[in-house]
C-alpha cells in the first residue's frame, strides 16, 4: 500500500510537471480539431487515480447535488484541490469519454439526479428581479446528459420550478424525468392544470441498439413550493401510467431519482419493476444525502449514489451481453472519481496539451463571464485559518457553527437594533450553514456558498433564563432529533452519516487549516459502501469527522435565572419554539402573537458583514 501512494504521488507530480511546457494544445471534440490556449493546471500536485476504469458493454457517467459548484472547488485547504475541476473541465472529459465509447463499441450514459441549485454565487448570486439558477443552467444545457431528474431543491420556489418547466426541460428533448412531480400552469384556455414537471417515463434506444425504459422519482417531499405536487412513491407505482410504462420488457431499466439508494423508497419503485421482469437488469442511480454510496438489491442490479457538489463523478458498468440467458449475475462495477483534471487526464489518456475541448473551453469562459457578472469575487476580508462543519468538533475555535453563533450572527444583528442591550439567547439549526469556510479571501461567492438562504430572526420577549436555557436541549432531546430526521430524509445530516445505518457512510476530512502545498499529504473521501470491492478512484487519507448538534445556540448571557430575557431564533422555528416553550413552563401559553421581527438581517449578509468588521 506504501508504495502504491508514493508511486501515486510521483505520478501525480511527473503529470504536473509534464503539464508545465508548451503554449497550445490540440483538442478532440467530436472530430473538430482546434488550437487552444493551455490551461491553468492544478495549483498543487494532484494524485492520480491508481487504476484504469472497467468498461462494460453499457456505462454511466452520473452527477448529482451539484448544488451551482459549476466553477469547481477554489481553495488551497485539505481537501479542496481534488475537487478543483469545473464543468467545462467535465465537459472535455464527457466529450473523450464518449469517444473512447465509440472506439470500443459500447454505449455510455450521462445522468444526473438532481438539485441543480442552491449552493453557490454562480446559481444564488443573480441580482434583483432574478431566478435561481437561471444563468447557470444554461452552461449544464450544453452538455449531452442522456436523463436528469428533478430534486427537491428544485421545488422550494414556484419561481425556480416554472423556469425548469419552461426553460430548462425541453432542452433535454423528453429525457429530463419527474414521475411523481407535477407543476401547476396556465393551459391554453386560460385555466389552471397540473402537469409533469417533465415527462413521467421515456423510452429510447442506445447507439449499440439497446432499449432502455427509465424513469424519474423523488422521495415522499412534503415542502414543495404552492402549486407544485409530490405524488408518494407507494401511490405512484400503482398509476396506471406506470403500469403500462413497465409492462414491455426492455433490455435493461435504467432508473434515476432523487432518493438516497440505502433507505428511503427505492425498493417499493425496484419491487413493483421485479414483480413485473423478474430478471431484467436494472440500473438505479440515487441522490439527495450527499455521500458516495452503492447498493445491490439482487445479482442483476446495482444501485449507486455519487457524492455532491461536483467532488464526486460516478462510474458504473454492466457486462450485459455476459449474462443474456437472464440465469447468470451480471458483473458490475463502479468508482468514486475525484473530480479534477488529473483524474479525468488519466482515464483519457490525455495531457494539459491534449485535454480541453473547444466546448469545455467555452463553458470555462462562460462561467468565469457570470461569475464577473455576478460580482462574486467581492472580498469582504481574508480569513487567517479554515472554520469547518464538522471537520473540527462542535464548539472548537476551528468550528465554522462556533464562529457563527458565537461571534458572527451576535455581531450583525447588534447592528443598529433597538433591543441590543437586552440579554438574549440565539438558536439556529446547524444545518442552515452548508459548507466550510476557508482561509484566505472571503468573498461574495463564499458568503452564498456556505449561506445562500435569505431567512430572518424572530424573538419572544421576556422569557426567563431558567426557562430560556432549557429550549436548546429541549430541540436536541432525542425525540425531537428522531423526528427531524424523519421529516427531512436526512438532507441536512450529510456531514455525520451514522455508520451504524444498513448502508454506507463516507468522510470527508480537513487538516485543520494546512493548505494543500505538500505532496507527502493526499487527504480525500475514503468510502465504504455494501457493494463488493474498493470503490474509490483515487487512494486517500481519511482525518475524523466529528459529529454536530442538529440545534446550535449562542452563550447564555451573565444573568439570575429569574432575569427576562429574548429568545431570538430563524424565522420558520417559530411554532418549534413555542411549543417547548408551553412544555416546559404554564404560567404563559405562548402563541405566534407573542413573536415579533427581531431584525430585518438576512442570514445570507451575515458573515460578509462579520468579515468586513473582523477580517480587514
Amino acid at each position: 500500500m506504501i508504495f502504491k501512494l508514493a508511486l501515486a504521488t510521483l505520478l501525480g507530480l511527473a503529470l504536473r510537471s509534464a503539464a508545465s511546457t508548451g503554449d497550445h494544445l490540440h483538442a478532440r471534440d467530436g472530430h473538430a480539431h482546434e488550437c487552444l490556449e493551455r490551461r491553468e493546471y492544478p495549483r498543487v500536485p494532484l494524485t492520480p487515480p491508481y487504476r484504469p476504469l472497467v468498461w462494460g458493454d453499457l456505462n454511466v457517467i452520473h452527477t448529482t447535488d451539484t448544488h451551482g459548484w459549476l466553477l469547481g472547488h477554489r481553495k488551497l485547504s485539505w481537501a479542496e484541490p481534488y475537487y478543483s475541476g469545473d464543468l467545462g473541465d467535465f465537459s472535455s472529459f464527457v466529450t473523450h469519454m464518449k469517444q473512447i465509447a465509440i472506439d470500443k463499441d459500447v454505449d455510455l450514459l450521462l445522468i444526473d439526479s438532481g438539485d441543480l441549485h442552491d449552493g453557490t454565487g454562480l446559481s444564488d448570486g443573480y441580482p434583483p428581479g432574478g431566478v435561481d439558477a437561471h444563468e447557470s443552467n444554461k452552461f449544464l444545457e450544453r452538455l449531452p446528459y442522456d436523463l436528469m431528474t428533478i430534486g427537491n431543491h428544485e421545488l422550494y420556489v414556484y419561481a425556480d420550478t416554472y423556469d425548469m418547466y419552461t426553460n430548462f426541460v425541453p432542452h433535454l428533448a423528453g429525457r429530463y424525468l419527474t414521475s411523481n412531480v407535477n407543476i401547476t400552469v396556465f393551459n391554453s384556455d386560460g385555466e389552471p392544470e397540473s402537469v409533469p414537471v417533465g415527462n413521467r417515463y421515456t423510452k429510447f434506444t442506445t447507439r449499440k441498439g439497446r432499449r432502455i425504459t427509465s424513469l424519474g422519482v423523488i422521495f415522499n417531499f412534503t415542502q414543495n413550493v404552492v402549486n407544485t405536487t409530490v405524488q408518494a412513491v407507494d401511490d405512484m407505482v400503482k398509476e396506471q401510467w406506470f403500469v403500462e410504462a413497465i409492462a414491455e420488457e426492455p433490455d435493461v431499466f435504467v432508473l434515476i431519482g432523487h432518493m438516497p439508494v440505502s433507505y428511503d423508497s427505492w425498493p417499493t419503485v425496484f419491487n413493483a419493476v421485479r414483480a413485473v421482469h423478474p430478471l431484467t437488469p436494472i440500473l438505479i442511480f440515487g441522490g439527495h444525502t450527499h455521500i458516495r454510496d452503492c447498493r445491490q438489491h439482487d445479482g442483476r442490479s446495482m444501485a449507486l449514489e455519487s457524492g455532491r457538489y461536483m467532488e464526486t463523478i460516478g462510474w458504473m458498468s454492466a457486462d450485459l451481453d455476459a449474462a443474456k440467458d437472464n440465469r447468470d449475475n451480471i458483473t458490475f462495477t463502479r468508482r468514486y472519481l475525484d473530480q479534477n483534471r488529473v483524474t479525468y487526464e488519466y482515464h483519457t489518456k490525455t495531457s494539459n496539451h491534449t485535454f480541453d475541448t473547444h466546448g469545455g473551453r467555452s463553458i470555462t469562459r462562460g462561467l468565469q463571464e457570470l461569475a464577473a457578472r455576478f460580482d462574486l469575487s467581492y472580498l469582504y476580508g481574508t480569513a487567517h485559518q479554515d472554520y469547518t462543519l464538522s471537520y473540527n468538533p462542535y464548539p472548537s475555535n476551528g468550528s465554522l457553527l462556533s464562529l457563527f453563533i458565537d461571534n458572527a450572527v451576535p455581531y450583525a444583528l447588534a447592528i443598529n437594533n433597538t433591543r441590543d442591550s437586552i440579554p438574549n439567547i440565539i438558536i439556529i439549526n446547524s444545518w442552515a450553514l452548508r459548507f466550510d469556510l476557508y482561509k484566505g479571501s472571503f468573498t461574495k461567492n463564499d458568503q452564498l456558498t456556505i449561506m445562500q438562504y435569505k431567512d430572518t430572526f424572530l424573538y419572544i420577549a421576556n422569557v426567563t433564563s431558567s426557562i430560556a436555557n432549557q429550549v436548546l436541549p429541549a430541540l436536541d432531546s432525542p425525540a425531537v432529533m428522531k423526528r427531524r430526521r424523519d421529516e427531512t430524509q436526512a438532507e441536512f445530516f450529510s456531514h455525520e452519516i451514522d455508520d451504524t445505518w444498513d448502508g454506507a457512510w463516507s468522510e470527508e476530512i480537513d487538516d485543520g487549516g494546512q493548505e494543500a502545498t505538500s505532496g507527502d499529504w493526499s487527504f480525500g473521501y475514503v468510502t465504504k459502501d455494501s457493494c463488493p470491492g474498493a470503490a474509490d478512484d483515487t487512494l486517500h487519507t481519511v482525518l475524523p469527522n466529528y459529529d454536530v448538534p442538529y440545534y446550535i445556540a449562542s452563550n447564555p448571557p451573565n444573568v439570575t435565572a429569574d432575569t427576562p430575557i429574548d429568545i431570538v431564533f430563524l424565522n420558520y422555528l417559530g411554532e418549534e419554539i413555542i411549543n417547548i416553550l408551553n412544555r416546559l413552563q404554564k404560567d404563559k401559553n405562548y402563541t405566534m402573537d407573542d413573536v415579533s421581527m427581531y431584525s430585518p438581517m438576512l442570514t445570507s449578509e451575515i458573515l460578509g458583514l462579520y468579515a468586513q468588521a473582523m477580517w480587514n
